[in-house]
């Protein structure tokens, strides 16, 4: 009874607590302590100053209203002909190689020495240089990233499978010699350049400039050029693909081995502008993806890698009846062609056999003769040759090729004939097509930078063989993409603004939200579908992809999105309407796009501020510029790329370098802010001389940013004693302006009310302080953003204990002491209940939902969690409260997510962000879709309270919003025990497309099998009246051109 009596008064006297006056007795506590914390950082940030600064130069400024329109279509042009450079130097080494071809004269006993890009520099073991491995200058080069090259020669790499001194290797190696100088003469005119190469249809691969290749952990060199996406479409048109593959008993064995690798290399040959299907057939007829039944899908990597998944899992047995496969092949390819689908272009049959017996004449009768549009290309598997009268029948009267694969060895090589076949037409009429490519990286220049590359083919012009249609090679270039973005100037679209580039199929070329990387231990690796990221998945608000059909359709147009932006790797999210302008870029498959946010792009503010005045301010030791901004041209001239930006910018302003070109509008925003903010470098020395060591310890650091990329910081204690040396440098890319992004923290500043402050709690470096997910408190620190205006806040870091100093100093000016003790309240200061967060998640509708379509998961993937359902919450006063914590931060003035409620106890599992999920070693990961929980912050709202159930007591609680910033103050009762309740689930959970095999199965196969839209590739050569159908004269190209003996027959 003792106890009950007691429960009963202390629940008496809390609702009498409530009920009397809560609200005002918690507003007053609130209202002093944000009186207290405001004075603090006001002081040391010296934002009054600042604000009054700028105010005085208000009358000067002027107002620059930015047309979207305008703006992307003056960004496409110059991309355009940026681009068309590229193109120029393309066209210079095709027209060099295809008269070298014309000038030389086939030696098949030619003696040849060259630099193999694997042996250079090699020596035996008597110090001399091995053969084909002389000496080759090498220095690094930091237009290249920093490799190892020589600029003024190229050298050649070979497949391991290709045999490095055969006489066609040796003739074409010879032949492309003439290439050196048109490199260096085109790398001489547009410096900007970089890889140039020649990929030869016989397997070597010419590079400038040239590098020391290195083989793979097994000592294999596994690059083949005629691999290569770029190789591929330069050497092809669109083709939709049907590859048959012979599942009966007789291929059991090394049979079924090779076959299945000969489809691996086939799909190897196919890009996103190709289509395909893959069916199985011993006693019946399957497709290996029933989902794909009757249809043919894109030839994307996704597509293509389940393809390859599948092709595993076949297996050897009954009876071969390959006239049932033929029929539906044909069927596919007739009905996807009569009704404008697929690629429009080449349609071929692949089929992959140890034999043909029975009679299949009829189908090609009825489905493919007289017109054969339908090309048939065979793979005869194993050494038998009993039935390669067949086989080579149905190749050589259906428009196709024939060959036979004996071992593993001979995938590769006999496989990719059925590209010269399907070259033959555009090299007799001799267009030199221009494609561009997809987004990749460059494995050959060792690089994680994203890429594409410019490609032509090249074709022999000798009389003799024209009707042959002998293609000779492929010439390309690389384009890193991030020097195309450089021409859309971050300073130009604002604080949230950005531009991206998509191809004409709707994948992203770049966007600031592809996350084309994913850490496996502590190494970056590129995600297996990286460069087939859909717009519609980074642009996910587009529901009824508008933006996404009018941007594939080269169309020029406007569009206006309310939208939900991630930033902070997911952790918070911003609420925005942005104005997106497109256009397409002239002569390329890419279309632009640049975006606008409302209240931050629309309009530029310029100052006018002298040459001098400017110079003497930009000269001051705490002012920096973004050194990833184009503010000069540095890149260029060689004198010039070791100077960072804000040393260019001082020798263009004094006339140092004349050669320098400089953005003048950039220049002269730099020059005004340096010169409005120069005053705030005397006031921080001044505050930082005269500190209080007892009163104020515990304040590091006040910083500033402006749109113009400038930024300026000063310490208030040593360097040494700096919680987080990484911050504002390039070791911490969020907090400083880089070419994608403005710093995060001036990101969320400018989303919060002009005149409050924000605060964040950072972790900490990796010196081992205590980091965010933590509960200790020493050493932690939260970071105060001031929004002044929109494009200039300022912030000062401090440490959080000296937040909790202030807390209760201003607790005890009101005598909030004496009440908490008296009646068993709480102030939280280091430690959040998970209670708590629980009851506000129910009791305040404030969830969204977030999605990430580039996720990478762990497979198998089991998602495991022991959460109970929500507590019931008795009383609730408002309906869209922010999360509660002490001290709550917000992540803006409009959003909140739970992983900063959670601050100051572990209930965020970090291991399931969305982003980066962590794995162990033996854990392999594949890509997936997750959806993660998001808490909005509403601002209008400054007080909530009630009571929560926690089975024998009640708990309650009275949340206040601290004034003039996006904290709140939580305060509860220490009576009722809630802890025996487990934490608020907020992991990532991958979205399953398939739960129940009856509706969800469904819902899959016609997600697999949806056709998005897409633009097809201007060209198309499917067929010429020329192409030669005499074997013999074919068979002698072959013997000219191949590397290897085989056994092949073309048609």
């Amino acid at each position: 009874w003792k106890i009950l009596l007691a429960l009963v008064k202390n629940i008496f006297v809390c609702l009498c607590f409530f009920l009397f006056g809560k609200h005002a007795l918690v507003k007053s506590w609130a209202d002093a302590f944000g009186g207290e914390l405001y004075s603090i950082v006001t002081k040391y940030s010296g934002s009054l100053l600042l604000q009054k600064k700028y105010k005085d130069v208000e009358p000067t400024l002027k107002i620059k209203e930015v047309d979207g329109l305008e703006l992307v279509k003056k960004f496409s042009e110059q991309m355009e002909s940026m681009l068309r450079r590229k193109v120029e130097a393309v066209e210079r080494l095709v027209e060099a190689a295809e008269d070298a071809d014309l000038n030389h004269e086939y030696n098949s006993s030619l003696e040849f020495d060259y630099y193999n890009s694997l042996l250079i520099n090699d020596k035996d073991e008597n110090d001399n240089y091995v053969e084909l491995g002389d000496e080759f200058i090498l220095e690094p080069n930091e237009h290249f990233n920093n490799l190892l090259v020589n600029t003024t020669y190229s050298d050649i790499q070979l497949p391991t499978n290709v045999y490095n001194k055969d006489p066609d290797i040796l003739n074409g190696v010879y032949m492309s010699e003439a290439l050196n100088p048109i490199f260096v003469d085109n790398f001489e005119r547009d410096p900007t350049l970089t890889w140039q190469y020649f990929g030869s249809s016989t397997g070597f691969f010419r590079l400038y400039p040239g590098i020391k290749w290195l083989p793979d952990e097994n000592g294999v060199i596994s690059f083949d050029c005629r691999n290569r996406g770029w190789y591929i479409q330069a050497a092809t048109s669109p083709k939709d693909i049907v590859i048959i593959v012979d599942v009966s008993g007789s291929m059991k064995g090394l049979r079924m081995t090779i076959a299945k690798h000969t489809i691996v290399t086939i799909l190897d040959t196919l890009g996103e502008n190709d289509f395909v299907n893959i069916i199985a057939y011993n006693d019946y007829v399957h497709f290996i993806e029933p989902c794909f039944k009757g249809i043919l899908v894109q030839a994307d990597r996704d597509n293509r890698e389940h393809f390859k998944q599948l092709v595993e899992e076949l297996q050897a047995k009954g009876v071969g009846t390959v006239s049932k496969a033929l029929t539906e092949s044909f069927k596919i390819l007739r009905e996807f062609r009569d009704a404008g689908q697929g690629g429009l272009c080449n349609q071929a049959i692949m089929l992959i056999t140890d034999g043909a017996v029975e009679d299949y004449e009829a189908v090609f009768e009825k489905y493919n003769w007289p017109d054969r549009k339908v090309r048939v290309f065979t793979y005869l598997i194993g050494r038998e040759v009993t039935f390669a009268p067949n086989v080579k029948w149905i190749a050589c009267n259906n428009k196709g090729y024939y060959t036979q694969i004996s071992t593993l060895a001979d995938v590769q090589e006999n496989v990719m004939e059925y590209l010269h076949v399907l070259s033959r037409p555009m090299v007799i009429n001799h267009d030199h097509d221009i494609i561009w490519t997809e987004a990749y990286m460059d494995s050959a220049a060792q690089s994680l930078l994203l890429m594409t590359t410019v490609a032509m083919p090249v074709f022999s012009k000798k009389n003799e063989t024209r009707s042959h249609g002998i293609l000779l090679g492929v010439v390309g270039s690389d384009v890193p993409l991030r020097e195309l973005l450089k021409l859309a100037p971050r300073y130009k679209l604002g604080v949230h603004g950005y531009a991206f580039l998509n191809t004409n199929n709707g994948y992203i070329l770049s966007h600031p939200d592809l996350r084309p990387l994913y850490k496996e231990g502590k190494k970056l690796k590129p995600k297996p579908n990286y460069n087939s990221v859909d717009l519609s998945e980074v642009e996910w608000e587009d529901q009824d992809e508008i933006l996404r059909s009018a941007m594939i359709n080269g169309e020029t147009g406007y569009l206006s999105m309310d939208v939900k932006v991630p930033v902070d790797k997911g952790k918070r999210v911003l609420f925005l309407t942005n104005d997106y302008f497109f256009t397409d870029i002239s002569g390329t498959p890419f279309s632009l796009g640049v975006v606008l946010s409302r209240g931050h792009g629309e309009y530029i503010l310029l100052g006018n501020t002298s040459v001098e005045e400017g110079l003497h301010d930009l000269l001051q030791p705490d002012l920096s510029l973004a050194n990833e901004w184009i503010y000069c041209i540095t890149d260029i001239d060689p004198d010039h790329r070791k100077l960072s930006q804000l040393e260019a910018v001082i020798r263009f302003l004094t006339g140092e370098e004349p050669d320098l070109e400089c953005d003048e509008e950039l220049v002269q925003e730099v020059l005004f802010d340096a010169v409005v903010t120069a005053p705030m470098e005397a006031y921080w020395t001044t505050l930082a001389l005269n500190m209080s060591l007892d009163t104020e310890a515990g304040i590091e650091m006040a910083f500033l940013g402006t749109r113009a990329g400038l930024m300026r910081s000063a310490l208030y204690v040593g360097s040494e004693k700096i919680s987080n040396k990484k911050f504002l440098t390039q070791k911490d890319k969020e907090s400083i302006f880089t070419m994608d992004h403005f710093p995060l923290w001036y990101r969320r500043a400018a989303e919060h009310p002009p005149g409050s402050f924000i605060y964040s709690i950072v972790s900490e470096d990796d010196s081992g302080n205590p980091s965010l997910n933590t509960e200790q408190e020493g050493g932690k620190r939260k970071k105060a953003f001031h929004t002044l205006h929109p494009t200039r806040p300022v912030g000062v870091q401090i440490k959080l204990d000296l937040l909790q100093r202030k807390f209760w100093t201003a607790m005890q000016q009101v005598g909030a002491s004496a009440i908490m003790q008296r009646h068993n309240f709480m102030l939280l200061i280091s430690k959040l209940p998970c209670l708590l967060l629980t009851a506000c998640l129910l009791c305040f509708s404030c969830r969204v939902t977030m999605y990430d379509y580039q996720a990478m998961c762990k497979v198998p993937y089991h998602h495991h969690s022991g959460a109970r359902p929500l507590l019931s919450v008795r009383i609730c006063h408002q309906a869209a409260l922010p999360g509660l914590a002490c001290l709550l931060q917000g992540i803006s003035s409009l959003t909140l997510r739970l992983q900063e409620v959670f601050a100051f106890s572990s209930f965020w599992h970090s291991d399931n962000l969305a982003d980066a999920h962590r794995h162990k070693k033996h854990d392999t990961l594949q890509p997936c879709d997750t959806e993660y929980p998001v808490f909005v912050y509403e601002p209008a709202i400054r007080e909530t309270n009630g009571l929560i159930d926690c089975g024998d007591c009640q708990k309650m609680f009275v949340a206040q919003q601290i004034i003039s910033s996006n904290l709140l103050l939580l305060v509860t009762d220490t009576v009722c025990d809630c802890s025996i309740f487990p934490p608020v689930p907020m992991d990532a959970k991958e979205v399953k497309y398939i739960l129940l095999p009856a509706h969800n199965a469904s819902v899959k196969c016609e997600r697999m099998r949806s056709q998005k839209l897409r633009r097809r590739p201007d060209s198309c050569h499917a067929f010429h009246p020329e192409v030669s159908r005499d074997r013999g004269d074919a068979r002698a190209w072959h013997a000219r051109l191949a590397p290897l003996p085989r056994l092949l027959s073309p048609v």
